[in-house]
């Protein structure tokens, strides 16, 4: 058993379970300049869906409810496979403790990350999305996400994980953080393919519309014991349920007590969405250091995953043949 498996069991029958919305008074530390303290290393992993599910009509629910959907879905991520087959052969985090049903922080009783709309689901989709969102289905349609290196997902290319954000969401396995405070600026390290977010607190204004980024381009500050970051100038290749280059992401980091950070961040893009929506999670404090994450495109599994596509393409062009198939 790791040493952060360890702790975090620990960790979860000292700490009553974090409610999104709850407050109470605490005073979080400072650091040497007298900003409020985030340091330190926080998981965000969950079984919450971003949005609600649709047989699901209330925001929370009771410890019960909360404790068989997290079953089912612990059930539902170590299922065992029929060896031999592709899934049997797929990466088995179980083993090495980073699957979300071995991590005591993925409980959470909301039903959704989305808090607005209050129905827990993304807004409708502006005329300008639905287009683009048409366009991308026949694009999928046309081109299969096996066919070649450049139709492969951005993360089965190694290039950047959505948990890097912003906005920083969970994934199923390694959904880490690391926080540095310096004068002046914020640092965020994301565990998976170790991606860096620089956030800066001095008010500078943000780079030329024509400068666009992965991660965009993130300005951060205080509002009282709040860390504020907004971030503009995406690239628009790593979208966020089909979001545009246009999106603007306001995040809020706010220490409760000294194990959880309250995360919430809005969305608007109005390029995607007819109105803005928001969304709340809990970040716990976890064991650090970050493990390195060795993932990149020049590895082989991109070429692995090219190399057996094409085989089954062969063997069912093979049994078409042998069956007098055209």
């Amino acid at each position: 058993m790791s040493h952060r498996l360890l702790t975090s069991i620990v960790f979860v029958l000292c700490v009553t379970p974090f409610l999104a919305g709850q407050t109470r008074q605490w005073t979080p530390p400072r650091t040497a300049d007298g900003q409020p303290d985030l340091q330190g290393y926080w998981t965000n992993n969950t079984y919450a869906p971003l949005e609600r599910p649709k047989n699901v009509t209330k925001e929370f629910y009771t410890n019960e409810e909360a404790a068989e959907m997290e079953k089912r879905a612990a059930v539902e991520e170590t299922e065992q496979t029929t060896p031999g087959t592709v899934a049997d052969v797929h990466y088995d985090f179980t083993q090495f403790g980073l699957d979300r049903n071995q991590s005591p922080h993925a409980s959470n009783l909301r039903t959704s990350l989305i808090v607005d709309p209050r129905d827990g689901t993304l807004p409708p989709l502006s005329a300008e999305g639905q287009k683009r969102a048409a366009e991308r289905a026949e694009q999928a349609r046309r081109v299969g996400r096996w066919d070649s290196a450049q139709s492969n997902e951005l993360d089965d290319r190694c290039i950047i994980f959505a948990g890097a954000g912003p906005p920083m969401l969970p994934q199923s396995y390694n959904s880490n953080y690391q926080i540095l405070q310096a004068p002046g600026y914020v640092m965020i390290l994301f565990e998976i393919a170790h991606d860096v977010r620089i956030i800066p607190l001095d008010g500078r204004p943000n780079v030329a519309p024509s400068i666009r980024q992965w991660t965009g381009d993130s300005r951060g500050h205080w509002e009282g014991d709040t860390l504020v970051v907004e971030t503009t100038n995406f690239n628009g290749k790593n979208p966020l349920r089909g979001s545009s280059e246009n999106m603007r992401v306001t995040e809020r980091f706010t220490r409760v007590d000294a194990d959880t950070i309250r995360y919430q961040f809005t969305i608007n893009d109005e390029s995607t969405w007819t109105r803005p929506w928001s969304a709340e999670l809990p970040m716990r404090r976890t064991v650090g250091p970050l493990f390195e994450h060795a993932c990149h495109e020049g590895n082989r599994g991109l070429y692995n995953t090219l190399v057996g596509a094409r085989l089954e393409e062969k063997k069912a062009a093979e049994e078409a043949a042998r069956k007098g198939v055209k």
